[in-house]
């Protein structure tokens, strides 16, 4: 007879579906405004400031559709700091 125990129930908090809600939900959020700054900057003919606008929109809008971008970066300067 196999004899089954029952598994112990996960003691943190899953945290997953969080971020894929607020994932959803500022992802439009953040495209929306986005494009209406790049416009604006396009509009007035500041276009310095448009490039600048959108390497910066680039990198926030990495870190919002990335998953575990934040936590791999982390881990790879940790390690090249030496720190385990």
């Amino acid at each position: 007879m196999i004899e089954m125990t029952p598994t112990p129930a996960p003691t943190g908090i899953d945290s997953a579906g969080l971020a894929n809600f607020l994932r959803a939900f500022f992802a439009p959020l953040f495209l929306v405004v986005v494009s209406v700054v790049a416009l604006f900057f396009l509009f007035t003919r500041e276009i310095t400031r448009f490039v600048q606008f959108l390497i910066l929109a680039i990198a926030i809008g990495v870190i919002f559709y990335v998953p575990n971008i934040i936590e791999v970066t982390a881990k790879a300067i940790a390690g090249a700091l030496g720190i385990k």
